[in-house]
C-alpha cells in the first residue's frame, strides 16, 4: 500500500469515529472518498445493504448513527497488495437506544484508486453479538 492510501485510510478512520462519537462533519470523511465509492454492508444489520456514492455513504452513515453513538478503535492492522487494503480492527461500539458497549472485531477489504477509497467490504467477527447489543428487549 502506498503511503498516501495508508494516510488516507488512517485519516478516514479518524474522521468516522468523530462522526459518530462528536457529530463531526461528513465532509471529513468525504474527501478520503473516490465519488463513486461503494460500501457492502452484512445485509443482516439494521444498516445492511450496498451504498454507493457519497451521497449513499451518507446514508449509511446516518443509518449507523441510529443505532450507534460512539465508536472507539482500540488496535489497527493493515496488510496490504498493491491498491487493495485488509484491516483488522478491534474496538468499541455504544448503542444509542441500549447504551449496551459492544467490544468486537472486524475485517475490511479497502480498495484505493487515485489515492482515494473505492470500495469497503467489512466481515464482522460476530453479526448477532451486534444485534443483540441494539436490541431493546435483551
Amino acid at each position: 500500500m502506498t503511503a498516501e492510501a495508508m494516510t488516507t485510510l488512517r485519516a478516514f478512520y479518524a474522521a468516522e469515529a468523530a462522526y459518530l462519537t462528536e457529530g463531526a462533519e461528513f465532509e471529513e470523511m468525504a474527501r478520503h472518498l473516490a465519488p463513486d465509492v461503494v460500501m457492502h454492508q452484512a445485509a443482516s444489520l439494521p444498516y445492511g445493504g450496498q451504498w454507493t456514492g457519497h451521497e449513499g455513504i451518507r446514508e449509511f452513515l446516518a443509518a449507523m448513527g441510529d443505532s450507534w453513538d460512539g465508536l472507539w478503535f482500540d488496535e489497527q492492522h493493515f496488510l496490504s497488495e498493491g491498491e487493495r487494503v485488509v484491516a483488522y480492527s478491534r474496538g468499541r461500539l455504544r448503542a444509542r437506544r441500549t447504551g449496551r458497549v459492544l467490544e468486537t472485531s472486524l475485517l475490511q477489504w479497502i480498495s484505493f484508486q487515485d489515492g482515494l477509497i473505492t470500495e469497503f467490504r467489512p466481515y464482522y467477527h460476530d453479526t448477532s453479538a451486534v444485534l443483540a447489543a441494539l436490541a431493546e428487549n435483551a
